[in-house]
């Protein structure tokens, strides 16, 4: 086994038009507003950024961001990353009844090399890490949806 690759899901139900909630999760460079473990997002060009996150563990994750895929009618949005982490991430957005599910899944590989040195020792803790970030995400971005 791997103890530096990761799969991730997670659902985020939302009880916000999915038209609303594509256009929030499309827009990275608004991210840092209302997802605070996302540090900072440096938008080189219309599909690639530059993005740092940090979660409750106090270490900086900086990866670049390359758009792989905008699909409104699918409602889908894919990225590749390459940096501190290497891989993919995925966003799904469907009708959930009369809200939305955001699905997120994440294959990474961690390159930063203190992260792969406690990989094995380490792993329960850097996914509910990951586990701990998303739930602070969907939250603020509930929060940021009905704000707006």
């Amino acid at each position: 086994m791997d103890w530096n690759h990761y799969r991730f899901r997670s659902l985020w139900p939302l009880p916000v038009p999915l038209t609303t909630v594509y256009e929030a999760l499309r827009t990275v460079d608004e991210y840092p507003r209302w997802w605070p473990q996302v540090r900072s997002v440096n938008q080189l060009d219309d599909s690639v950024a530059v993005l740092t996150i940090r979660s409750f563990i106090p270490y900086d994750l900086t990866f670049t961001a390359r758009e792989a895929r905008r699909d409104p009618e699918a409602g889908v949005l894919e990225i590749s990353m390459t940096g501190d982490i290497e891989g993919w991430a995925r966003w799904t957005i469907t009708s959930d009844g009369t809200g939305t599910l955001a699905r997120y899944d994440q294959v990474v590989d961690v390159n930063k090399p203190l992260l792969r040195r406690l990989a094995l020792l380490g792993r329960p803790f850097f996914r509910l890490n990951h586990r701990l970030m998303m739930r602070s995400g969907r939250r603020g971005l509930l929060r940021h949806l009905q704000a707006v």
